[in-house]
């Protein structure tokens, strides 16, 4: 169950997020950090996620958007065949 829920944290954290601008490192994804603070701090240890523990939001990294696509495929794909 653990699982299911930081992937549908992560997915969620996607389908949420918004296009942004940064100086530094260009075009990035943005999400509100409304969510458990354990579940954040996992996505962020498996380099899904990164923001400081100040900030109101997150950015995906580029691993997370590819795993938060993948995600996106499996449970529309599972939703299918039900």
């Amino acid at each position: 169950m653990e699982e299911k829920i930081k992937d549908l944290t992560l997915l969620l954290l996607y389908l949420t997020s918004w296009k942004e601008d940064d100086d530094l490192f260009g075009e990035m994804r943005r999400s509100w950090k409304g969510y458990p603070f354990e579940v954040l701090n996992e996505l962020t240890d498996g380099d899904l996620i990164q923001g400081s523990k100040r900030s109101k939001s997150v950015y995906l990294t580029e691993s997370g958007i590819k795993e938060a696509k993948a995600l996106m495929n499996k449970y529309l794909k599972n939703l299918e065949n039900e």
